[in-house]
């Protein structure tokens, strides 16, 4: 699962690890949640990278009325190429999803304690989306994405048993080349990441707010999980 996220980095750093041709400026975001505008990394008309954004919740193109279809914001690596609502995204439209770090949440209802996972190494990283561009019948237009995830590994397995799927710069052409018009030869890069890839730390419950924003919520509990 992947409910929460943020995005600190500089545009400039952003652009710089992702290699994209355009320059949107955009604010740092501690608490990314679903239904809002998020950044992706796409490929454009002319096969190169390209900054856009879109709103996390991915609304398949065959869906009627979006109003009445049940928010996506993960899709499970091992069966979306037979699902529905994600097959085609998967097969035509992957897309790379920038992020600094996402949360989970461990304890009971009323007293959850939020994580930050994060790379050891600091910066930004990719994690595995699918867009859709879904058209109402009076031409108005909602681009949209949800994060695809796999069975945690070993680190992440300690605050929750899934977590999202990370790709390393040398898999991105990959990843983002839908010409083939199959998921067969990306499907190898939907694994769990390296154990020693992340660390977690304790976050302030400011974050379970979905209204909070800022560094605050980022600020450390006492004790680090790792």
């Amino acid at each position: 699962m992947c409910s929460r996220y943020s995005l600190t980095s500089p545009p400039e750093a952003v652009r710089s690890y992702f290699r994209a041709r355009n320059k949107p400026e955009f604010p740092p975001r501690y608490n990314i949640a679903p239904t809002q505008p998020v950044l992706i990394v796409r490929l454009g008309h002319k096969a190169e990278r390209e900054l856009a954004l879109v709103r996390w919740g991915l609304i398949p193109s065959w869906v009627k009325n979006p109003d009445e279809f049940t928010t996506l914001i993960n899709a499970r690596s091992e069966t979306a190429a037979e699902k529905p609502s994600f097959r085609a995204a998967l097969r035509h439209r992957r897309c790379l999803v920038p992020v600094d770090g996402f949360y989970e949440w461990t304890g009971k209802p009323g007293a959850k304690r939020p994580h930050l996972l994060r790379p050891r190494a600091g910066g930004p990283m990719a994690l595995a989306g699918i867009a859709e561009h879904w058209m109402s019948a009076d031409g108005s237009e909602v681009e949209t994405m949800a994060i695809l995830t796999v069975q945690a590994n070993r680190t992440v397995s300690s605050v929750h048993d899934r977590m999202p799927v990370i790709l390393a710069p040398q898999d991105f052409d990959l990843w983002l080349d839908c010409r083939p018009g199959t998921s067969v030869d990306a499907a190898p890069l939907m694994v769990p990441a390296a154990d020693d890839l992340l660390e977690i730390v304790e976050v302030s419950a400011k974050l379970n707010n979905v209204r909070n924003e800022g560094p605050a919520v980022q600020e450390m509990a006492p004790k680090s999980l790792l």
